[in-house]
């Protein structure tokens, strides 16, 4: 288990239990709008009703709708952090540095293809909004930690999470690309950068 990515490692804030209530139904009623009527049907005054709660309460909480997609994503990111840290190998600890980067992005690559849309419109609200997002925080920590022996990691690990920008993967969606051979891209250039599988 690495301390540093436990510093990183995001928690859900502590707050009062009529504002946790409020919380869950704006998200639970965002989650159900998402699932009828895609990014689109998520504006502030449609979840507020489906909610039950004034607008203000979504602005407040929220922010605007990039606001309550990065809220929606949260939990599911939370999770994929957790075992990363918790898990078993290769994901988790325990498995050597390139496994264990190859197991990460394709872990992510089962999220993106779950939440693509989402994941998108919260990487794309403002320039440069992917990078300011906690959990990219944790995904860059994650990857240069793993790429510490090879030169500059830092700058390397930006550079294997280009292969999981959900604007480039919505994109290569567009052209043709199926999943699976995102997949195979995405490994190929891990061997290209990390080196090969070690042989059995």
């Amino acid at each position: 288990m690495n301390d540093e990515l436990l510093q990183v490692l995001r928690r859900p804030p502590r707050e009062r239990a009529d504002a946790a209530r409020n919380r869950a139904r704006v998200l639970d009623a965002a989650a159900r709008l998402f699932a009828e009527g895609g990014v689109e049907a998520l504006t502030v005054d449609a979840v507020a009703r489906a909610a039950e709660v004034g607008k203000g309460t979504v602005f407040r909480r929220f922010g605007d709708k990039s606001g309550l997609v990065a809220a929606l994503l949260d939990q599911r990111e939370r999770e994929l952090q957790e075992r990363i840290v918790f898990g078993g190998p290769p994901l988790g600890p325990g498995a050597p540095a390139r496994e264990r980067a190859l197991a990460f992005l394709d872990a992510y690559l089962t999220h993106l293809a779950d939440h693509l849309d989402l994941v998108r419109l919260s990487e794309t609200s403002a320039p440069g909004a992917r990078y300011r997002v906690g959990s990219y925080v944790f995904w860059h920590r994650h990857l240069a930690i793993l790429c510490a022996d090879r030169p500059d990691p830092d700058h390397l690990a930006h550079v294997l999470l280009g292969t999981v920008d959900a604007d480039l993967n919505a994109e290569l969606r567009e052209r043709g690309y199926d999943w699976d051979r995102i997949r195979a891209g995405v490994a190929t250039t891990v061997g290209a950068l990390l080196g090969p599988a070690p042989r059995a």
